[in-house]
């Protein structure tokens, strides 16, 4: 096994914490006590990318389940999904239920699917994995099946709630949907945000820097990591703007952690 993953698999995380490691992008790996979560990584090795992926595809094992939060590459990385759906026999898949199709053409068979939309939930070992919808850049709910193709996850276990909030822009009614569940003791936004430049080549948005800062004010977050900014040279971010915003606007309320590859970050009461 990858040394990083034997570690991990290793690691004890006793009751009222949780450890992250940001693998890039949106990617995050999550342990809290026996399970351990991938959402949202990017493993593909290709030519555009400005960093290589910080676990080789296969070398990805022990994992409990794979998220995706929308049918985009940096998302659902469906190639590395097929291979993890043999490397990791027991593991499930969590998407948006919009894009089961899609799944199931990944050899991944339905009874290791999980499909949610906005307002469901499902478990997976000792943690509730919430779905809420998520609007990149728009909402876009199919009016017939009542779907939304893009979500954002809070996961709960262990004692404690981590909040990734996929690709999103802020959208009338999202933070109640988020206060509802209480105390969140971390999250990772998206910090790209969205101008014309990126809007006339159909590169669609997430929040700014400022956006994303506010939401985890209001949020009262104990940490919070700026994600979405260091993968493709045309739709980058800047975190070191995103701390600074936010020591000034919400000194000694919000933690920055600036993220490296594979550095942990302990969260809850360690």
């Amino acid at each position: 096994m990858n040394q990083f993953l034997y570690d991990v698999q290793n690691l004890d995380v006793p009751f009222g914490t949780a450890v992250l490691w940001w693998l890039g992008q949106m990617g995050l790996l999550i342990k809290m006590g026996e399970t351990v979560l991938c959402i949202d990584y990017f493993a593909s090795d290709l030519p555009e990318r400005q960093v290589t992926p910080p676990i080789p595809t296969a070398e990805m094992k022990g994992i409990q389940a794979f998220l995706g939060s929308h049918n985009h590459l940096d998302h659902m990385d469906h190639e590395a999904w097929r291979t993890w759906a043999k490397s990791c026999p027991d593991a499930k898949f969590v998407f948006p239920a919009m894009h089961q199709q899609a799944v199931f053409s990944d050899g991944i068979p339905a009874d290791r699917c999980m499909g949610l939309n906005d307002g469901e939930s499902c478990r997976i070992g000792g943690v509730m994995i919430h779905a809420i919808a998520a609007a990149h850049e728009f909402l876009d709910q199919d009016p017939e099946s009542g779907l939304f193709p893009c979500l954002q996850y809070v996961v709960e276990g262990n004692g404690v709630r981590v909040y990734h909030a996929g690709d999103t822009v802020r959208y009338e009614g999202m933070l109640p949907k988020l206060q509802a569940f209480g105390k969140m003791d971390a999250a990772l936004l998206p910090i790209n945000g969205r101008d014309a430049v990126r809007y006339r080549r159909d590169c669609i948005g997430n929040m700014t820097f400022q956006e994303a800062a506010d939401l985890a004010g209001e949020l009262r977050l104990q940490t919070v990591i700026p994600g979405h900014w260091d993968m493709f040279v045309d739709n980058p971010g800047d975190p070191r703007a995103f701390a600074d915003y936010s020591d000034a606007k919400y000194c000694n309320l919000l933690r920055v952690e600036l993220p490296q590859y594979l550095t942990p970050v302990y969260i809850g009461n360690r």
